[in-house]
């Protein structure tokens, strides 16, 4: 059973308040960083052996966390960031509690998560509770955009670990995640020839036109029976209605159950670019995060996080899930990698972001009886 006191459910609703309006989109790093410098302080007074990785190209800083111990360490990893910009708490989506739904910016995705392994973390070494092996808390600035500075951190820690934990929300009927589909993102660009839509049309190059044809293909790539989804949005192009467009551009999603399909897939989508006629298509971009794909050894894992949250009072179901986390990485490096251990709710990046704040408290105990025990 639980070693260590993790306090009520209110308790760390009050506390995961002041997370929740320390509003931090990814884009501003000093934001980010102000609510890093809270939990360093507090790690750091509690013995946590502390390594900050200062932020790059725009982004805030890695914070790594190690607790004492020998062996292979467990992993938990969560991301600070949101898809939320400022004044978003003030104005559309303000912190407000509804009788067992609490709701705020970022609190289902994934602030509630990244507290649950903040304060388990903490409580371990402020109670001095001997765990089974050494912990690695990282907490990232990152994660909203593909994790493009803290993918290297978690790769690092993940190294030889035993396992990993990822404090992701857990999806709708409360359920853990065992398998993830990988994540492709690209960026297409087309070049035409301008021209006058009345008296010159036929010099014209529509990259509108170009594009669209692009589009088409590449929606035409979905595959719903192998799990492969494409994606377009956003999209742009064009001065006036009366001008032949001379450029386009759009973004593309791709999701995909493996890597064999990830690499087949990134292919055939550069292969659309071209050149010829006035037209040039530049393709850019490829996979973001590999597959995570369920294994006996992430099993065992999802095993005994059911058996804890049992004794904890609530089932554990289980599920595969299309979009992409950290997990992703380390489960592609072939450590065992349990995800969704965060807070049950609702609402990811819309504004009716939730969480089930009553049961805090049974799943941050679940999650800090497998760091006390994963073995």
């Amino acid at each position: 059973m639980l070693k260590t006191e993790i306090g009520s459910s209110d308790r760390l609703l009050a506390e995961l308040r002041g997370w929740v309006e320390a509003e931090t989109p990814t884009t501003d790093a000093a934001a980010v960083n102000r609510l890093l410098d809270r939990c360093q302080a507090e790690l750091a007074a509690v013995g946590g052996a502390i390594e900050r990785l200062p932020g790059r190209d725009g982004f805030g800083d890695t914070l790594v966390c190690r607790t004492p111990g020998n062996g292979a360490p467990v992993v938990v990893a969560g991301h600070l960031d949101t898809v939320w910009d400022h004044g978003t708490l003030a104005t559309s989506m303000p912190w407000r509690v509804e009788g067992a739904k609490a709701h705020g910016p970022g609190i289902y995705d994934m602030k509630a998560g990244s507290f649950m392994a903040f304060h388990s973390v903490r409580e371990i070494l402020r109670q001095k509770t001997r765990t089974r092996r050494p912990i690695i808390l990282l907490l990232t600035p990152d994660e909203e955009v593909g994790s493009p500075t803290s993918r290297a951190p978690i790769e690092q820690a993940a190294k030889g670990a035993r396992a990993v934990l990822i404090p992701e929300p857990a999806g709708a009927n409360g359920s853990a995640v065992t398998a993830r589909k990988g994540v492709g993102r690209f960026e297409i660009r087309v070049r035409g020839v301008s021209a006058h839509a009345g008296g010159n049309w036929s010099e014209g190059r529509s990259a509108i036109v170009a594009l669209a044809e692009v589009i088409l293909k590449i929606h035409a790539m979905t595959d719903l029976a192998a799990g492969v989804t494409t994606n377009v949005a956003p999209i742009g192009g064009g001065t006036r209605p009366n001008v032949i467009s001379p450029e386009a551009w759009c973004e593309v999603d791709l999701r995909v159950p493996t890597i064999p399909l990830g690499e087949k897939m990134e292919a055939a989508i550069r292969g659309l670019a071209y050149e010829r006629d006035g037209i040039a298509v530049t393709i850019t971009g490829g996979m973001n995060r590999p597959p995570f794909a369920e294994t006996p050894e992430i099993l065992a894992l999802y095993a005994q996080a059911k058996a804890l949250a049992a004794q904890h009072g609530y089932e554990l179901p289980v599920q595969h899930r299309g979009g992409g986390s950290d997990g992703n990485f380390t489960a592609a490096m072939g450590v065992p990698t349990l995800d969704g251990l965060g807070c049950p709710g609702a609402g990811a990046h819309a504004p009716h972001e939730h969480i089930l704040w009553e049961q805090l408290a049974p799943r941050c105990a679940t999650l800090c009886a497998l760091l006390e025990e994963i073995g």
